[in-house]
């Protein structure tokens, strides 16, 4: 790769980044559209490299190309939602099961150390990255590497969907109770017990990913 190429792909990066975050941090919202004028005098990047990332968040389900209207932010339906839980269910049933003892849980600790950091910082988006880390982390001591990653494109689209509720999610649960699921949920794996995990998770809160 020439210099130039580094050069282009690492605005790419930057504007992956700059607006992944805008996404998931509710700064934007659903439906909201993307002017390619506005973000490149934003980001300070031309049109290719913005494009380029624009093309990689779409494929991550986080933008939306509409027909002769441009970019904007994904949206989801109730129903697309409801989805979203059902396949992530499956999932995570499927990944508890392949889960045995003995396993390196050294990535698995350092996101639930993430977890307690954001917390004590008060930092609602990392704080649901970390949640999102730790779960994708859980399903891939399954071993299943496709497995995990598909896991990983849900909980993002999921995440998406609790961005515009993010301080309100924030305003109706202790921040140390996430903490607390976490902790046990990082026991049961810690024990390699498929039963427990899956109790672990049934009671992590169904529809609560963020708290």
């Amino acid at each position: 790769m020439s210099d130039g190429e580094l050069a282009a792909y690492s605005l790419v990066e930057l504007a992956v980044d700059r607006l992944r975050r805008d996404i998931l941090s509710g700064r934007t919202d659903p439906g909201e559209r993307l002017v390619e004028e506005q973000l490149t005098k934003r980001l300070g990047i031309s049109r290719a490299p913005l494009r380029e990332a624009m093309r990689l968040l779409a494929e991550q389900g986080l933008v939306e190309h509409i027909p002769r209207r441009g970019a904007r932010v994904a949206t989801l339906s109730d129903a697309d939602v409801q989805e979203l839980y059902e396949v992530r269910d499956v999932l995570e049933r499927h990944a508890a099961g392949a889960t045995s003892a003995g396993r390196d849980l050294s990535r698995l600790r350092a996101a639930l150390d993430r977890i307690r950091a954001a917390t004590d910082a008060d930092d609602r988006l990392e704080l649901a990255n970390a949640h999102r880390r730790f779960h994708v982390e859980v399903v891939a001591l399954s071993g299943n590497r496709q497995l995990t990653a598909l896991y990983e494109t849900i909980l993002v689209k999921i995440q998406l969907y609790m961005a515009v509720n993010m301080r309100r999610e924030a305003e109706a649960a202790r921040a140390a109770d996430g903490v607390h699921r976490h902790e046990r949920l990082f026991a049961a794996v810690q024990r390699g017990d498929a039963a427990e995990i899956q109790a672990a998770l049934s009671t992590h809160g169904a529809r609560a990913y963020l708290s």
